[in-house]
């Protein structure tokens, strides 16, 4: 449709509305503002962990086995957590995208209208003022003093002039001025929606922890198939073949002990303490007004080693701010008067743009003045002039260019030297001049300027620092990752505010100049830190090229020009302020655009990858035990030892409830590459240890007579008793608070095996006397071997480069404890092998009383709770041991205080029982030796102070 003075003035008619809408010509696109619905439940519920779970699941209620399937609660966690975290995220996304939906006003009929942006439609007349937002592209109709932002759009941070023709995109901002527009591009076809729709298109965040875990997951899958028919095969020899199975109804069992082994391969609670990690840590940022759109973007910011920032809107507020006026002579007080009260009605002036709209603050109003003749500012001849009846003259504001031409960048005038050694810091100037001739009408008609005008002060103007952007910025220095500032504004002028900010750099590279070929402009990104006149498209195939170099990035920016390097990038943060495509396509969203929370997000991902590394060594643990149990049980044809519902509560209280504190407490450790291969040369040889064990155990079993419930009640036994060892072991260094939780699951697994319902439930029987010292003897053997794993793990796959990086970066030093004497270094360590050997012997003599006592028909007796407690305090003592060789303060405390009670324990057994008992007697003699030997004068000041010290260092 052409324009023509009639449509402007009436624009479309009802009619031609009706029509355009009916052939589909409007402007309803919407973005999507955050993930879909339906992709959250997808990426939450419909994966292979929980299909192979919820088949097992299904198959335990078809043959009324409910009692065994607890497992699936795991699965049903997972997916509830999971879902309800990220649609927690996608409403706030939501919400954020209605409150600040635009309306358009558009002139129909000859009358203007307010409607939705989506009700625009082809052709339709714009009515475009001051603070009104664009909502289709459009060409410019009429103009007066129209200027518009399109920072968002381009990354240029002037505003720009439009004149009759021009066109104004869709989603820029009116700034100063009003005219109309005709809408020649709507919905999908707007620039802004280009960008949308191509950037809304979502992908999933790159997670280590999440790869690695599917990783794991995906060699469960290949072989559990192969392994269930194996073992259900030896389950059903073992029953009584396949000619009677069937009929007797011994199949039912068969299956049971099938899914046992099977779900026991799967790492249940590793998926679901992965999603816990990153829900609370998601949690925590949000009080810190940081939304994760993405769960595993907790853990993203941690692994980054380049930042690309946009300058507008990141490092600065995307304002402009008066810096200072500089005096080119020595002004007369009247004059100096005037020029103030000039630069106030600059700055008060209705038509103001931000560059005047700054001056504010500085030069108030005082007097009010009227103007006799103006000539409004225009960026393309760039000044304005007035005269007013209460001042004499005429004043000038503009570019000094432009009002003085080469007399502003000469060095032979002072206004020259002045103004360039001003705009190389990167600041920009204008300039107020005075003519002592009065602006005449015909110079208002002709936009020309007075004879004889004079520079008489420069005015200096900077984007406004986010003042957390230095400090954020030094951080990331300090961690090592790169910086790169790109940004579409002059490079000069974002070199400027990158020294402003810390970054040692000259002069900004002109992205003009960047090379077309991917390898070449990698390299220039490597070499370079700051870049200008960057367009949308370069920085998205800056990130990629960022990339290509195996560099992790993180890309911030607040415009739609920035969506699809944020997408792009492999972790995406949107400032609150930005477009909503642009905060529906980032990982992470600052709600109140504060920079400084970066920081805040790296500390909460190295907490998630330190503690889920040192979780997953669990969780794995039990899946390569587990999968060599179904193949030798298979391969020998034996009856699986376990009924799934035993595997559950030892699984849930060695395993699952522990691992679930961990993974939440405080951990600074740096982020390391190899997460799954060190957790794999973990969990790998202490998992054939407990499968080598438990295979040793059910050969001695059958051979002593047992049967099925005693074989599998000593089972039970030893991998509750292992479990808490490898917790223990993976849970160091040791602190209170972890030393708390070893005992409680300890606690919790006693009771399970004392409280008559929970016996009859779970099919815990005595296992005799007999079997008790051989799976005590077994069980021994099987916490010292992996002992011996976890020193060499830490020895030769926790390098050192690797054990630098994991320590964190200590607040304070302390006090430096001096060595100990040759004699107490001795005696130290003749405590700590003491200690280890004390360690083994309180466990099994533990393990034996407790077991020795069982009696069916009591709840719970002195003698077996005394014997647990014995078991525990000496595995408790086995863990700190290393601690007291290494001089801890806390180490020496805590074993003292497990001694003790281990004494009394033993005291209990001596004087309740009905015989002496030897074992007794030995362990509180030597517990008390090792006391002793603690606290002598000559051992006891090689140890640091409590306060200073731990039980371990990391990563034993």
């Amino acid at each position: 449709m052409d324009a023509t003075p009639d449509t402007v003035s009436t624009g479309l008619t009802d009619a031609e509305v009706a029509e355009r809408v009916a052939s589909g010509k409007t402007n309803a696109f919407v973005a999507d503002t955050s993930r879909s619905a339906w992709s959250i439940v997808r990426a939450n519920v419909f994966t292979l962990f929980n299909g192979i779970v919820f088949a097992c699941f299904l198959v335990l209620f078809l043959v009324g086995r409910w009692q065994d399937a607890l497992f699936g609660l795991a699965a049903f966690a997972n997916a509830i957590i999971g879902c309800i975290q990220e649609f927690r995220a996608k409403s706030a996304l939501d919400r954020l995208a209605l409150m600040n939906a635009p309306r358009a006003l558009v002139r129909r009929d000859g009358s203007e209208a307010e409607v939705a942006p989506t009700d625009v439609v082809l052709d339709d007349v714009l009515v475009l003022r001051a603070g009104e937002q664009v909502p289709a592209d459009a060409v410019v109709l009429t103009a007066r003093g129209l200027q518009i932002d399109e920072s968002m759009l381009t990354g240029e941070s002037d505003p720009v002039e439009k004149q009759p023709d021009d066109e104004a995109l869709s989603g820029a901002v009116v700034v100063a001025g009003e005219g109309t527009a005709r809408a020649i591009r709507v919905g999908a076809d707007s620039y802004a929606n280009h960008f949308a729709g191509e950037a809304k298109r979502f992908s999933l965040v790159s997670s280590e922890l999440r790869t690695s875990v599917n990783r794991v997951l995906k060699w469960v899958s290949w072989i559990i198939g192969p392994v269930g028919l194996l073992v259900l095969n030896a389950q059903i020899i073992v029953l009584g073949g396949y000619a009677t199975v069937f009929s007797s109804g011994a199949w039912v069992q068969a299956v049971v002990n099938t899914i046992a082994s099977l779900t026991a391969m799967i790492p249940l609670g590793l998926v679901l303490m992965t999603s816990i990690a990153f829900a609370v840590g998601a949690s925590r940022l949000a009080r810190r007004q940081v939304l994760v759109n993405e769960l595993p973007a907790v853990e993203g910011l941690a692994r980054v080693d380049v930042v690309c920032l946009d300058k507008t809107g990141t490092l600065t507020v995307g304002e402009i701010g008066f810096d200072a006026a500089h005096e080119l002579a020595d002004l007369s007080a009247e004059r100096a008067e005037g020029a103030s009260a000039a630069l106030s009605w600059y700055a008060a002036s209705p038509d103001a743009n931000a560059t005047a709209r700054s001056m504010r603050e500085s030069y108030p109003v005082g007097s009010t003045l009227t103007e006799a003749t103006y000539i409004p500012f225009s960026s393309a001849r760039k000044w304005s002039a007035v005269s007013f009846r209460e001042l004499t003259g005429t004043w000038v504001m503009g570019a000094p260019e432009m009002v003085f031409g080469d007399a502003a960048t000469s060095t032979d005038t002072e206004l020259g030297r002045t103004v360039t050694a001003l705009a190389e810091t990167g600041r920009r100037t204008l300039v107020l001049g005075y003519s002592d001739e009065p602006l005449s009408t015909v110079d208002e008609e002709s936009e020309r300027l007075p004879d004889g005008v004079t520079a008489i002060i420069v005015l200096t103007f900077r984007e406004q620092v986010r003042p957390d952007a230095a400090q954020t910025l030094e951080y990331f220095a300090r961690q090592q990752v790169g910086i790169r500032i790109i940004s579409g504004d002059n490079p000069r002028t974002v070199a400027a505010i990158a020294r402003e900010v810390g970054i040692d750099v000259a002069e900004g590279y002109d992205a003009r100049r960047l090379p077309e070929d991917d390898a070449e402009l990698a390299d220039v990104l490597d070499r370079e830190k700051v870049f200008g006149r960057v367009t949308p498209e370069q920085k998205k195939r800056m990130v990629t090229a960022l990339q290509s170099h195996g560099h992790t990035v993180a890309m911030t920016g607040d415009g739609v020009n920035d969506a699809l390097a944020i997408k792009a990038a492999d972790i995406g943060i949107a400032m609150n302020s930005g477009s909503p495509a642009t905060k529906a396509v980032a990982r992470l969203v600052l709600l109140d655009g504060q920079f400084s929370h970066l920081p805040d997000v790296v500390a909460e991902g190295r907490q998630v990858i330190a503690n889920i590394e040192r979780v997953s060594m669990l969780f794995l643990n039990k899946t390569v035990y587990a999968t060599l149990l179904a193949l030798i049980f298979g391969v020998f044809v034996l009856e699986f030892p376990f009924l799934p519902r035993q595997l559950s509560i030892t699984d849930g209280l060695t395993i699952g409830i522990p691992a679930f504190f961990l993974a939440l407490m405080p951990n600074a450790a740096r982020y390391v590459p190899g997460f799954l291969r060190r957790s794999l040369s973990f969990a790998i040889p202490s998992g054939i240890v407990v499968a080598l064990g438990l295979t040793w155990y059910t050969f001695v079993a059958r051979g002593l007579g047992a049967h099925e419930e005693q074989l599998r009640t000593g089972a039970t036994v030893i991998l509750a008793v292992v479990g808490i060892w490898v917790l223990a072991v993976l849970a160091r260094p040791l602190n209170r608070f972890k030393v708390l939780v070893v005992g409680a699951m300890f606690v919790m697994l006693i009771a399970v095996f004392t409280i008559p319902l929970a016996r009859q439930f779970f099919v815990l029987v005595d296992p005799g006397e007999e079997l008790a010292v051989a799976l005590t003897g077994i069980t021994i053997v099987m916490v010292a071997a992996i002992e011996v794993v976890r020193v060499l793990h830490r020895r030769l796959v926790l390098s050192a480069p690797a054990r630098a990086a994991s320590t964190p970066i200590p607040e304070a030093s302390t006090p430096a404890v001096p060595g100990p004497p040759v004699v107490a270094a001795v005696i130290t360590t003749v405590v700590a092998v003491l200690a280890y050997a004390f360690g083994v012997l309180a466990t099994g003599f533990g393990i034996l009383v407790f077991l020795g006592r069982y009696d069916p028909d009591v709840s719970a007796s002195a003698f077996s709770l005394a014997g647990a407690a014995i078991a525990l305090f000496g595995l408790l003592v086995l863990a700190v041991a290393a601690g007291v060789r290494r001089g801890s303060g806390l180490s020496r405390l805590m074993l003292t205080i497990f001694l003790g009670l281990a004494i009394a324990l033993s005291a209990v057994v001596l004087v309740l029982g009905d015989r002496w008992d030897w074992g007794a007697a030995v362990t509180a003699a030597v517990a008390t030796l090792i006391v002793v030997l603690l606290w002598t004068p000559p051992v006891a000041r090689g140890f640091g102070r409590i306060l200073d010290s731990s039980m371990g260092s990391p990563g034993t």
